[in-house]
C-alpha cells in the first residue's frame, strides 16, 4: 500500500439514540457523505455510535447484538467505491465474548477489529457486568499510516498509548462517549496533554453529543499536538462535522488546518447541559411539548426557561395552580415571567378540591392539629391537575425540585415531585440563583428563548416558600441556603465525616439533623423523575445509597 505523508480527517461529532440502530445507521450514512464529499480520508464516529451509549441491557439481548452487528456490517458495505477509511465504534461479538469494539472499514471490508482494553466499572459507567476486556491492541495500518485507535477509558490508563506508541503508532484516533459534569472538558485536556507528553504522538479526541436519560453528553471533540498545543476544538453541547488536515514532516504528524471553537464557560456550561438534557429527554421520548406549574418562585422560573430555550416559547404551557396562600406576589410574579417567555399561561384555582378533600377526610383526621398531611393535599392536588393536563393534552410534565430540597426531602411526594424529568435536579439552589441571574445577561447561540431578563428580578429577589401556610418561608424549615448547600454538598459530593463537616465551621446539631434528613429522603428521591447529571455525584446515577441504611456516623457527639 502506498504510504501517504497527507491526512485529512473528519470527525462526526453526532447526537445518535440509544438502541435506534436504523436512526444511527442514518446518521452515520450522511457523515460517510459529507466526509466523501470534503474529501476525508478517514472518518470516526464516536463511541458505540450505532448501539448508542450507553445500551445497559440491551447488551443482554442477543437478537439486539445480531441486529446492531448486522447494522455494522451494512454500514461497512457503504464504503465501497469511496476514498473514506471508516472508524465504526460499536459492539462486536467473537468467540462467545461481547466487545465494545472498533471496525476499520475500507472499500467495502472490514479490514481490522480493535477492543476496548480498559473497561469503566465505576460512576455511571458498569463495562465489565457486559464486556469482555481485549487485548493490548495493535495500531491499524490506514493508508500506509500506523494509526492507533484506543477507546475511551483506554486513554484514561497509560498501558494502551504507550503501547501502542511502542509499536509504531504515529497518530492516535480516540473514540468516546464521555459525558459532561463541571470541569468535564478541562479534566479531559489535562488528561489527553498528559499521554500525549508521555508518548509524543499527537491524539485526536471525538466526543458524541446528546441526552441519554440523566447522562449529558457535550461534544468538545478536540485535537493535541505533542507540547499540548490544541490544533482543533469542536462546538460544545452541538452537532459538528469537524475536518482537519494533517501532514508528516521530520517531527512527526502536525495539523495544518483545523478548526479551533471557544469552549463554553464554566458559567454557561449547566445551562447548556440542562437544555440539552431536557430536549433530548423528552423529544427522543416522544412527546411534542412540555407543561409545568409556574408558581412565581425561582425553581419553576428556571426550568419555564430552560423550557423556551430547548423548544421555544409555543411549545411550552405554564399552569398557575393558586390556593388561599398563595400570595399577590406570586401570581404578579408567574404572569410577568410567563409573558416575558412568550408562553402559554393559565390559571387553575385548587381551593375547591383541596377544601372539598379536606371535608372528606374531617371524619378521619377528627380533631388533630393542622401539620405537613393538610399542606401536601395542596401539593398533591397541583399535582393530579398537572398530570391530568398532561395525559390531555400529551404534553411531558416537568418537575422543578432542586439538589437541596430534593436532599434533605423538602419535596412532596406524589405532588410537587410529579412529572416525567426534572432540569434542576443536580443543581443546588444557590447554583440555581446564579443561573438565573446568567441567564438574564445571556443568551446561548442554540437556545431558542428571548433575550434580555426573562426571569423577573423580584422573582429573584424574594424570600423562596412552599405557600402552603400563611406567610411560610422555606428557612421557617431548614438554614439559609448557602449553609444548607455547603452542608450537603460536603456530606454528598465529597463524602465528608460530619466531624470534617462540623470543622468546616457548621453548627453540630445542624450537621447531624441535616444528614438524618438526607437519609431519610432516600425512598422519595428514589422515586423521583429523571435528571441531568451534571456533578459527579448527582443523586439517582451517580450516587447508589440504600433506602434501609442503619450506618451511624459518630464522629459528632
Amino acid at each position: 500500500m502506498a504510504v501517504t505523508d497527507q491526512l485529512r480527517i473528519a470527525l462526526a461529532q453526532l447526537n445518535p439514540k440509544v438502541g435506534d440502530l436504523p436512526g444511527n445507521l442514518a446518521l452515520a450514512r450522511r457523515a460517510l457523505a459529507d466526509a466523501q464529499a470534503a474529501k476525508a480520508d478517514i472518518l470516526m464516529l464516536s463511541e458505540l455510535f450505532l448501539t448508542g451509549y450507553f445500551p445497559d441491557d440491551l447488551l443482554f439481548k442477543s437478537q439486539f447484538v445480531a441486529d446492531a452487528m448486522e447494522t455494522a456490517r451494512s454500514l461497512i458495505a457503504d464504503t465501497a467505491g469511496t476514498d473514506v477509511v471508516l472508524i465504526l465504534p460499536t459492539i462486536w461479538q467473537d468467540k462467545g465474548n461481547l466487545y465494545n469494539a472498533v471496525l476499520v472499514g475500507e472499500n467495502g471490508a472490514i479490514i481490522a477489529t480493535r477492543y476496548k482494553r480498559e473497561l469503566p466499572n465505576t460512576d455511571v459507567f458498569y463495562e465489565k457486568r457486559y464486556f469482555a476486556a481485549g487485548p493490548l491492541p495493535q495500531p491499524v495500518d490506514i493508508k500506509g499510516v500506523p494509526v492507533g485507535i484506543p477507546i475511551c477509558e483506554d486513554i484514561w490508563h497509560r498501558p494502551v498509548c504507550e503501547h501502542l506508541a511502542m509499536r509504531g503508532a504515529e497518530i492516535m484516533l480516540c473514540p468516546n462517549g464521555s459525558p459532561y459534569w463541571t470541569d468535564k472538558q478541562h479534566v479531559r485536556k489535562d488528561l489527553v496533554r498528559a499521554r500525549v507528553g508521555e508518548d509524543d504522538v499527537p491524539l485526536i479526541y471525538l466526543n458524541q453529543v446528546g441526552g441519554q436519560d440523566e447522562l449529558v453528553f457535550d461534544g468538545a471533540s478536540f485535537a493535541m499536538e505533542p507540547g499540548g498545543k490544541l490544533v482543533v476544538q469542536g462546538k460544545s453541547f452541538e452537532t459538528d462535522f469537524i475536518v482537519s488536515d494533517w501532514s508528516r514532516g521530520e517531527n512527526g504528524w502536525t495539523c495544518t488546518n483545523g478548526r479551533v471553537e471557544d469552549l463554553t464557560s464554566v458559567e454557561e456550561a449547566p445551562w447548556r447541559a440542562a437544555v440539552l438534557g431536557l430536549r433530548d429527554y423528552v423529544q427522543k421520548n416522544g412527546f411534542r411539548d412540555v407543561v409545568l406549574g409556574l408558581s412565581g418562585g425561582i425553581d419553576s422560573a428556571v426550568v419555564a426557561a430552560m423550557a423556551v430555550d430547548a423548544f421555544g416559547p409555543e411549545k411550552v404551557h405554564c399552569i398557575m395552580l393558586p390556593y388561599r396562600y398563595t400570595s399577590e406576589d406570586s401570581l404578579r410574579d408567574a404572569k410577568d415571567c410567563a409573558t416575558r417567555l412568550g408562553v402559554r399561561y393559565d390559571v387553575v384555582a385548587i381551593g375547591d378540591p383541596v377544601d372539598a378533600a379536606l371535608r372528606e377526610l374531617q371524619p378521619i383526621f377528627g380533631n388533630r392539629p393542622l401539620d405537613t398531611a393538610e399542606e401536601n393535599i395542596q401539593s398533591r392536588m397541583r399535582g393530579t391537575i398537572l398530570m391530568a393536563v398532561s395525559n390531555k393534552l400529551g404534553s411531558m410534565l416537568l418537575t422543578t425540585g432542586n439538589k437541596s430540597e430534593m436532599g434533605v426531602g423538602y419535596a412532596t411526594i406524589y405532588g410537587d415531585m410529579n412529572g416525567g424529568y426534572n432540569p434542576l435536579k443536580d443543581m443546588f439552589k444557590m447554583e440555581v440563583y446564579a443561573l438565573a441571574d446568567w441567564r438574564n445577561k445571556h443568551l446561548p447561540g442554540d437556545c431558542l428563548g428571548p433575550s434580555g431578563e426573562v426571569i423577573p428580578q423580584s422573582i429573584i429577589d424574594k424570600a423562596p416558600s412552599a405557600e402552603l401556610r400563611p406567610d411560610q418561608t422555606d428557612q421557617d424549615s431548614l438554614p439559609p441556603y448557602p449553609v444548607l448547600d455547603d452542608i450537603l454538598r460536603s456530606i454528598v459530593e465529597d463524602e465528608m465525616s460530619l466531624g470534617e463537616v462540623v470543622a468546616r465551621g457548621h453548627d453540630p446539631a445542624l450537621v447531624k439533623r441535616i444528614e438524618r434528613l438526607l437519609n431519610i429522603a432516600e425512598y422519595k428521591r428514589r422515586q423521583s423523575a429523571p435528571g441531568p447529571k451534571l456533578t459527579p455525584r448527582a443523586f439517582g446515577l451517580g450516587r447508589k445509597y440504600p433506602i434501609t441504611n442503619g450506618y451511624k456516623d459518630f464522629t459528632v457527639g
